[in-house]
């Protein structure tokens, strides 16, 4: 399986693309492929990403969703790349 990893999440990607108009059946396909709590935790990496880029501090947001720092370093660290998933986004969708 290690083998065709690559393959398989472009492949994962590329339905996500294909099918991203479609609203319903997006959210049908993420709830289906992921489980509650890896869908959880994707919510919870965007919100410190979106709290980072306001500026608040590491301390501030690992307290208040109750996460350990080290998990908000992570996102803090992905943030720093200039031309990142997490920054192209969130300059895509102001």
């Amino acid at each position: 399986m290690k083998n065709n990893s690559e393959q398989y999440k472009k492949e994962v990607l590329e339905v996500i693309y294909k099918i991203s108009k479609d609203k319903s059946l997006l959210d049908d396909f993420i709830k289906d492929i992921l489980t509650p709590h890896e869908f959880e935790n994707i919510g919870v990496r965007w919100q410190i990403v979106k709290r980072l880029a306001k500026g608040e501090h590491q301390g501030s947001i690992a307290g208040d969703l109750h996460l350990g720092v080290v998990t908000v370093t992570r996102g803090s660290r992905e943030m720093r790349k200039k031309d990142g998933g997490f920054r192209r986004t969130l300059k895509f969708l102001k």
